[in-house]
């Protein structure tokens, strides 16, 4: 079930909002029970298959998370590199097995056979959300938490499918307050304007500009220079809009039910630096990965270069768990390589002024954009040698095929084209957060007409749902 369908928007939230607030007046206790009930009835619509394997990993996290709490029990540290394996075994098998097979007959001219396993939807997320819950028991950092309450922190809807990552001790205490499951007409409408805001995001933007990337990546033998750069440029702002909308909507759903859900979006095409794209840019992931792998392989404090490895090392799995190709790991050792190279810069006497310094960065960002969406890298390959002049300068069959091309599209409607690329240029260049907003303002007349044509319009456009770029990974 997709945050921007009908069936979401007008069937299951509504249902789910009245009733969570309805049994909430009576029994905390049984509306927390139905919002469980109710993310896992979310999650089975996509493929009830896989909601055993999403329980499977509950009970077994709950448990292992449970033991390890208790300072007295014996083989802690075993216990937790078990937890930890079966979670990692978990992503392994279903998002990377095919992935190796296939790099093992290349190399070895073998012919084992594929799986081809159908990715469990937010595999990645739930399994990195209890890795870090399990660490944080062996470190005794976590309450004595009884399964439906872990259960809840797991499986909550909003955040469940596509981040942001959420931490156990930022979400689970809010369950336990009474105030949480009874209605609050700021949180209701603050959720309200971030998610209205967040699917404009999504319809309006995102999806608009994936017709013309796309197009652009379907045909990346025949781009030409114009062709590319525009697909490519498409493709940056489909995706930075995508998962910006993404965001927004999940915090704003999770205000309907009183849960303030951590910020994961914060304008990364504003970054001076790719330190400060990362700081900006799914910032809950860049917190995990932090937190759980650059630290504890010793982070900054064992010397110049064991620095420069762990920065290498985490944006080498950060690559990894994006996908399973050898685009996403080029694209993880690309940041990598250019954090280390900030790293050293940073040092030195040179200081870039600040307009340059975002130049620097976006260009980067951006490039690298092509291999994080390029099907292989034969493809990336193909497409950047049409952006630096390779395929020629002209667009390629303009008039022919007017429809064909990313350019043709551009043509097709001119002032549509103009519309929608300035509108994500000023947006995300140039704008305050959303979640800026959401502080700042305060609410009017205008601020409610505002959402509400934001939603009328949004709505408007769903007859072609989509799913979030961010559900693939």
């Amino acid at each position: 079930m997709l945050f921007n369908s009908y069936l979401f928007i007008f069937v299951f939230l509504p249902i789910t909002f009245i009733l969570f607030y309805a049994i909430g007046a009576r029994s905390n206790r049984w509306a927390r029970f139905f919002l469980l009930f109710a993310s896992f009835v979310f999650y089975g619509y996509w493929n009830p298959s896989y909601v055993p394997l999403l329980l499977v990993s509950i009970v077994v996290n709950f448990t292992l998370g449970t033991y390890l709490s208790n300072e007295a029990r014996r083989g802690r540290k075993v216990w937790l590199t078990v937890g930890i394996a079966f979670n990692v075994g978990l992503i392994a098998y279903f998002k990377y097995y095919d992935f190796f097979i296939d790099n093992v007959n290349v190399l070895f001219g073998l012919d084992l056979p594929m799986k081809e396993l159908l990715l469990p939807l937010a595999i990645s997320f739930y399994t990195f959300q209890q890795i870090a819950y399990l660490v944080d028991s062996y470190r005794l950092e976590t309450k004595g938490y009884d399964l439906f309450r872990y259960g809840l922190f797991v499986s909550f809807f909003p955040q469940l499918i596509a981040g942001p990552i959420v931490h156990h001790g930022h979400v689970m205490p809010q369950f336990e307050r009474s105030s949480t499951y009874r209605m609050q007409a700021k949180s209701i409408a603050s959720g309200l304007f971030i998610f209205s805001l967040g699917l404009f995001k999504k319809v309006g933007i995102a999806d608009a500009l994936a017709r013309y990337a796309s197009e652009g990546y379907r045909l990346v033998d025949r781009l030409t220079v114009l062709d590319s750069w525009l697909t490519t440029t498409a493709y940056t702002f489909q995706i930075y809009f995508d998962f910006s909308g993404y965001s927004d909507m999940a915090i704003g759903l999770g205000l309907l039910f009183n849960i303030r859900l951590p910020q994961n979006f914060n304008s990364p095409f504003q970054a001076v630096s790719i330190q400060d794209f990362w700081r900006r840019w799914h910032m809950t992931l860049s917190q995990f990965l932090t937190k759980y792998i650059y630290f504890p392989l010793g982070g900054s404090r064992k010397g110049v270069s064991r620095t420069y490895v762990n920065i290498f090392l985490v944006f080498l799995i950060s690559g990894i768990w994006h996908g399973a190709a050898w685009t996403f790991v080029i694209w993880g050792v690309l940041h990598g390589v250019a954090s280390i190279i900030y790293r050293i810069w940073s040092k030195g006497p040179i200081r870039l002024p600040k307009w340059a310094a975002w130049f620097v960065t976006f260009s980067f960002i951006h490039l690298s954009f092509v291999m994080f969406r390029a099907k292989s890298v034969a493809d990336a390959l193909a497409v950047y040698g049409a952006m630096f002049g390779l395929n020629g300068y002209d667009s390629l069959d303009v008039v022919a095929s007017m429809n064909r091309n990313p350019v043709g599209y551009a043509l097709e409607s001119p002032f549509l084209f103009v519309l929608l690329f300035g509108t994500a240029i000023g947006v995300s260049f140039f704008a305050s957060n959303s979640i800026d907003w959401l502080r700042r303002e305060k609410r009017s007349i205008g601020w409610a007409v505002g959402t509400a044509v934001l939603f009328v319009y949004a709505v408007g456009h769903l007859q072609q749902v989509s799913e979030f770029l961010y559900f693939n990974f």
